[in-house]
């Protein structure tokens, strides 16, 4: 990887359309480069084994395995319905 130029990081911004300051593009520069250095030492890191990830903890589903189950029948839920008609909750209509 290479140094991160006070240029660069203006040019970058041009084609972004950000107006960037003087003071921001000399700020900006100093925190890529230190971004670069970063990444420098994490490429002499030996990786040879290592499985790679999507993310950086485990993700697991906490939901329970979706099983069918017998719940109530269609005449016990409609037992204490109102009004139900053809083996359906039948509920006013609601006109504007």
């Amino acid at each position: 990887m290479s140094h991160v130029s006070e240029d660069k990081v203006k040019q970058l911004a041009d084609m972004l359309r950000l107006a960037v300051t003087e003071e921001e593009a000399t700020r900006y520069t100093e925190h890529l480069n230190k971004m670069v250095e970063y990444v420098k030492c994490l490429e002499e890191v030996d990786t040879d084994g290592v499985e790679p990830m999507t993310h950086a903890i485990e993700l697991k589903n906490v939901m329970r395995d979706d099983e069918p189950k017998q719940w109530i029948t269609q005449e016990q839920a409609l037992k204490n319905a109102p009004d139900h008609e053809n083996g359906q909750f039948r509920v006013p209509a609601i006109l504007d």
